[in-house]
């Protein structure tokens, strides 16, 4: 495993849309591997393959309860809506209000290719959808309502 750099905005890779992952072998899984690692030493709860340069469409998730490997993920039902403050890791220092359904319902592949569906409300419905548009291109900025200035307390 591997800590990967992190693109910034203004990479152009953080405005592709990635591509569906057709192979289930070992780089895969040394990518997801090293994207939980980074995510982790970078303090964040979600992290997308084109964060770390990689054009495919997977995506890791922690809010506290364990990882979540996502593979070619798509969401298929939503419901609800939440307004509240989001940050990126390509945004370092960057705040803003969205608004995200409270509700989703996600359909993926897991790291050997098989399929399943995973639900989350609240904030894990957040970091699903934000992960998600970044296989779009998307980045939370571009649906932010209002940027915000939030001081971190240490």
């Amino acid at each position: 495993m591997a800590i990967r750099t992190i693109h910034l905005e203004g990479d152009e890779v953080l405005r592709k849309t990635s591509k569906p992952v057709t192979e289930f072998n070992q780089k895969l899984w040394d990518l997801l591997d090293d994207m939980a690692q980074t995510m982790y030493q970078a303090d964040g709860v979600g992290l997308a393959a084109p964060q770390v340069g990689i054009l495919r469409r997977a995506v890791v998730i922690d809010i506290g309860e364990g990882l979540i490997e996502l593979v070619n993920p798509e969401i298929i039902e939503q419901k609800g809506s939440q307004t509240d403050t989001e940050g990126c890791l390509s945004c370092p220092g960057e705040y803003g209000k969205v608004t995200r359904p409270y509700k989703v319902k996600v359909k993926a592949q897991n790291r050997n290719g098989e399929e399943f569906t995973i639900e989350g409300e609240a904030l894990l419905a957040r970091a699903f959808c934000h992960e998600i548009d970044h296989l779009s291109g998307r980045i939370f900025k571009d649906i932010a309502i209002e940027m915000v200035d939030v001081q971190k307390k240490k």
